[in-house]
């Protein structure tokens, strides 16, 4: 399956910084490598550890949220950011790449996802 990417290093960096910013309401997040489909366990520490080994191979990032308010605060920073992705119940997912061809919708304010389809 050929893929295509969707995430460049600033955006990856905004959403560091953004999760990090929100203090007590920083979420926990895993990803998925593009290459080798390793997904790294739960971790909960931005600063550092989201960087490590840079976001090239990050097909995907999923950030668990444990309250309504961690997850109005989730939504609110990856709406402004406007990132690809998708929210099922307290887990957002950002694609870092997708399918060629394959419709991604963007994370918008309010759960109002907007539609895109991937080059392709």
């Amino acid at each position: 399956m050929s893929f295509v990417r969707l995430m460049n290093n600033t955006k990856w960096e905004e959403i560091r910084l953004g999760m990090y910013g929100l203090d007590d309401l920083s979420p926990m997040w895993r990803t998925k490598d593009v290459e080798n489909h390793y997904v790294c366990d739960w971790d909960g520490e931005w600063f550092h550890h989201f960087r490590i080994g840079g976001y090239e191979f990050i097909e995907w990032l999923e950030i668990a949220t444990t309250s309504p308010e961690q997850t109005a605060a989730v939504g609110a920073v990856l709406a402004r950011i406007h990132v690809p992705g998708e929210q099922v119940g307290c887990v957002f997912r950002v694609f870092g790449y997708a399918p060629i061809g394959k419709v991604v919708e963007y994370l918008a304010p309010a759960n109002h996802s907007l539609r895109h389809a991937s080059p392709g």
